[in-house]
């Protein structure tokens, strides 16, 4: 996608560096961030200098590949692998593209080394085009003047490039479809939506708002969301999905108001081997994201904010399971399905 008229990807390789925009310091200032090794690589994944399903799924790759550069004991090449790999999948233990692109290196790696290189670049190559033919079949979805509800951040920051949940709003907008415009939930507590979503959306010159999280019923209530789309981290094999902590929310709004309500994934987002949403993990990351707030102080500085009660404490689960039954259907790079096992398995075995 475009930034400053030049064509970036979310994440990529250079010169044996993974170079990465640093989406914690978006929108206020663009920077690629560079991770020269493994350990510099978890951190980034870690502390959410790239994040989203598809980016980290590509992160988890490359991190292999810096442990295959890394490897100097060619007989202990598959041991020290594993070694990588359950350090990569322990940064992030919701997101199940992260497991499924070190699971795919450690196994090319029984092959080749050469081909496990190889994969560690067609895990971040096929994303980009997954996300595209998802951007190509969500497109049917939406018509001209639609309004379109969105939560946390699916777009091209977040799937390398293109993005799930807004790759078919950046389609549409492609093809000239007139008066699209999205609701951009702010996503607390690390604000995915109004610091990402948005600042991708005016990128694009796609028309936009953010609302608060809380707003959200608000205006499906006055009929001025015609149809939701978010993205996805894991979705269970009975169609239970696991995304950014708001939306089974806006999940049961959607159902009560009669609004479709979609999930845009890729189809390594699809996990067979968790049969429902009760089996994910869900991810709980530090109360200091919702007692404080990052940005940008009076003299132009980042900083860290106390925006809450001192002395009281904070939960702060990244992550919530929206059950099938609420889902309409999932837009996937082979096409639209329903939310049902049938459905699913066929998916995955094509």
């Amino acid at each position: 996608m475009n930034v400053n008229n030049k064509k970036y990807r979310a994440i990529w390789v250079e010169n044996q560096r993974i170079c990465m925009i640093n989406q914690n310091l978006l929108p206020f200032e663009f920077k690629i961030h560079y991770c020269n090794n493994l350990d510099e690589t978890c951190f980034a994944i870690k502390t959410m200098i790239t994040r989203g399903a598809g980016s980290i799924g590509a992160a988890g790759g490359y991190a292999m590949l810096q442990a295959l550069w890394e490897n100097k004991n060619h007989e202990k090449l598959f041991s020290e692998l594993e070694i990588a790999k359950k350090k990569i999948d322990s940064t992030r233990p919701t997101a199940v593209n992260l497991t499924y692109a070190t699971n795919r290196v450690l196994e090319a790696a029984k092959i080749s080394k050469e081909f496990a290189i190889s994969e560690a670049f067609a895990i971040a190559d096929e994303c980009v085009e997954q996300s595209k033919k998802i951007g190509i079949f969500g497109n049917e979805l939406i018509k001209e003047g639609f309004k379109i509800g969105t939560h946390c951040n699916a777009g091209w920051l977040a799937l390398v490039d293109y993005g799930s949940a807004l790759a078919p709003v950046y389609m549409a907008f492609e093809n000239g479809k007139k008066n699209i415009f999205v609701y951009v939930d702010e996503t607390r507590p690390r604000l995915q939506g109004m610091r990402l979503t948005a600042w991708e959306l005016q990128q694009q010159g796609i028309p936009h708002a953010i609302i608060p999280d809380n707003a959200a019923a608000f205006y499906m209530c006055r009929n001025e969301i015609d149809i939701m789309i978010t993205g996805a981290d894991r979705i269970a094999a009975n169609g239970d999905t696991a995304n950014k902590i708001g939306t089974l929310e806006k999940a049961i709004v959607a159902k009560y108001y009669g609004i479709p309500f979609y999930i845009a994934a890729p189809s390594s987002t699809f996990d067979l081997f968790t049969k429902t949403g009760n089996e994910i993990v869900i991810e709980e990351r530090d109360e200091d994201e919702v007692l404080y707030i990052y940005g940008k102080n009076d003299k132009n500085k980042m900083e860290n904010i106390l925006i809450a009660n001192s002395g009281s404490n904070a939960k702060n689960p990244a992550f919530d399971v929206t059950p099938a039954e609420l889902i309409t259907g999932f837009i996937t790079e082979k096409g639209i399905i329903k939310p049902t096992i049938k459905e699913i398995k066929k998916l995955i075995e094509q």
